[in-house]
């Protein structure tokens, strides 16, 4: 089934990513045994205990900040922190709450205008999950042995696994996702979650899968309801997703790359940059430009402050290139805050409640940027075109209709842009940066543009 449309409020997004588990602990009964303090040094083992009722309690936090969306990683049964290992699809997991505990996220998250999109992690599951545990015990004769890749009996985790896992992972065993059974129990669960009420997929690592597998993915989510979001992972080649006939965009890690370069690392001038935007959005189908998710930080990377080297005004920039972009700016949650740390598991530390520690300054930020998103149409739904008029500066100009908004991101100790650089016409008029920072300009019709 081809849709040549994306959801139409994925133009007005602004999402937040949550880890549930280390977002907000607000039932301490729901704790694992063993649970850390909050404050502790994030592991890949350890439990803070993070739940469902913690997301709830802080859901105005994300709509002070400006979002609109959220993005939850694994909330189903399993045995890790991370939850990419799940051990049943139709449970909440019980140290995040229940499933009265979701239908209560979703009715206040929706209360508030939030939108609601899980993961699917369909590629993989738990090396627990009963299905894969009934292989072990039954071997060849098992009814599920045709559900994975297991290549031998008896069935060895180490020294190598001898089933096909996640990136050679033994605990996450590889689904067959050839055999119609699998199929079925996978579109069975992406039926059930869309039944209680979300609004949309991320699909987890889907380049491992077969691409027929997410046509019937898509076949079926669009089928209840087109108006549901599919946005693909994807680190390096987003057009094999963005032909229509499976997500409605990806992850846009590529973007993340150039921003980065240009913003952190400084290892890129703008010339290259806007080059590499302009060149990424001529590749990129125009009608699914709004359904790209930007990001300069997630759960699979390290912080974004972390990445600048401890330097907010570097970090700032970077959110104000994400927001200018087309597509739809996603903020990792803590970061819009300062937090930092390095790539998983540095990178998912309990989130800082404590307001004393926070960066004032990068949460007025990000709150301003997106605020601008939310008051000027053009960077919801204009074109894109990316310019270099110095190799310290990009100015980004969005066009909807008679509207523009104009980015002018600057790195250094400040310059000057005119006019006919931002393209109105040469009247000989002059805008300032005055140092590192960025400088928003808005047009209407002939009107020359004004700060905003």
């Amino acid at each position: 089934m081809f849709h040549p449309t994306v959801p139409d409020w994925l133009h007005d997004a602004v999402f937040y990513q949550i880890f549930p588990e280390r977002f907000a602990n607000a039932d301490p009964a729901l704790d694992p045994p063993g649970t850390q303090p909050w404050d502790s040094a994030p592991t890949r083992e350890n439990f803070l205990g993070g739940d469902l009722a913690g997301i709830i309690a802080h859901l105005d936090h994300v709509v002070g900040l400006g979002a609109n969306a959220v993005y939850l990683t694994p909330i189903f049964a399993a045995e890790s922190n991370h939850r990419y290992d799940c051990v049943d699809y139709f449970t909440i997991d019980p140290h995040l709450g229940t499933l009265d505990d979701f239908h209560a996220l979703v009715a206040a998250a929706h209360a508030r205008g939030i939108r609601l999109v899980l993961d699917a992690v369909l590629n993989h599951c738990g090396y627990g999950h009963p299905a894969f545990q009934d292989v072990i015990a039954n071997r060849e004769a098992s009814p599920y042995v045709n559900w994975f890749f297991v290549e031998g009996f008896p069935v060895v985790t180490r020294p190598r696994p001898n089933y096909r896992t996640c990136s050679g992972y033994w605990p996450m065993p590889k689904w067959n996702a050839y055999n119609p059974e699998v199929r079925e129990h996978h579109y069975k669960v992406a039926r059930y979650w869309i039944e209680q009420g979300i609004d949309g997929w991320r699909l987890d690592v889907p380049y491992f899968v077969t691409p027929d597998f997410w046509r019937g993915f898509r076949d079926v989510v669009k089928g209840i309801d087109p108006d549901l979001a599919i946005i693909a992972e994807e680190w390096h080649h987003p057009l094999r997703w963005l032909k229509g006939d499976t997500a409605d965009g990806t992850m846009n890690y590529t973007l993340r790359d150039l921003i980065l370069a240009f913003c952190a690392d400084q290892s890129l001038d703008a010339q290259g940059f806007a080059d590499g935007a302009n060149r990424l959005s001529r590749r990129i189908p125009a009608v699914r430009r709004p359904a790209m998710l930007n990001l300069v930080g997630s759960h699979d990377t390290e912080r974004l402050l972390t990445r600048c080297g401890g330097d907010e005004a570097r970090a700032e920039l970077a959110y104000s290139a994400m927001f200018a972009a087309e597509g739809m700016p996603m903020v990792y949650y803590g970061d819009e805050i300062g937090m930092a740390g390095a790539n998983d598991p540095g990178c998912r530390a309990g989130m800082v409640w404590d307001e004393a520690r926070w960066s004032a300054g990068m949460l007025a930020h990000v709150q301003r940027l997106a605020a601008l998103r939310h008051a000027y149409a053009p960077l919801r739904r204009g074109t894109q075109t990316v310019t270099a008029p110095d190799p310290d500066t990009v100015v980004v100009i969005r066009e909807w209709r008679d509207e523009a908004l104009a980015s002018v991101v600057h790195r250094g100790s400040g310059t000057w842009v005119t006019d006919a650089a931002l393209g109105g016409g040469a009247t000989g008029r002059r805008f300032r940066v005055p140092g590192t920072g960025t400088l928003h300009l808005a047009r209407t019709g002939d009107a020359g543009w004004t700060e905003v």
